[in-house]
């Protein structure tokens, strides 16, 4: 199985955050690991693949993932799992953009990662990744709920090798022809 971890950009902080000691980082990356609340973006079939996860015979609450956080801002999680439409893609930007700092995406599916079976279409936006940015992909159509599993362990061994700098280094700008840049951003 290929699963990709990718950098995702976010925020900058100020030069007083290089200055944290090197024990205080790693019991915030212990505690970001071991406590991740999923926003389940479902849009297809893979989502019941994550539904499945969640149930007890997979049960990925024992790696300390809770899944179905109440909404965005409870969120540090987003798994969008199934094909994302250029009319969709607004409202997915839209909800990443509410979840709070430090946010992270697995992109669960051949449909959010690549297109999957639709790419040819006109009205499919060609990876997720275009919109926002991907922290891990988990390949299949439609994945096993054993591939989330791992797609989520591989994120967690990349938030606890995190360090502050790297994490909230600049963002790097989403050009994307689907969504209007933020003006607020700039």
């Amino acid at each position: 199985m290929d699963v990709r971890p990718v950098r995702s950009p976010g925020p900058a902080l100020g030069p007083l955050a290089r200055l944290a000691p090197e024990p205080m980082k790693v019991v915030l990356n212990w505690g970001r690991r071991y406590s991740l609340w999923v926003f389940n973006f479902g849009l297809a079939c893979c989502a019941i693949e994550f539904i499945a996860a969640s149930m007890a015979r997979h049960d990925f609450i024992r790696l300390g993932v809770i899944p179905f956080a109440p909404g965005p801002r409870q969120a540090d999680l987003m798994v969008v799992s199934g094909t994302v439409t250029d009319k969709m893609a607004p409202a997915v930007k839209r909800l990443y953009e509410q979840m709070p700092e430090p946010k992270y995406v697995i992109s669960f599916g051949a449909c959010s990662n690549c297109g999957g079976p639709y790419w040819d279409s006109y009205t499919v936006t060609k990876g997720v990744d275009q919109i926002i940015p991907v922290d891990v992909y988990v390949p299949g159509c439609p994945p096993r709920p054993e591939a989330l599993l791992q797609g989520v362990l591989t994120l967690q061994e990349k938030i606890a090798n995190e360090s502050v700098p790297g994490r909230y280094a600049s963002p790097a700008a989403l050009t994307s022809g689907l969504v209007a840049p933020d003006e607020d951003a700039r």
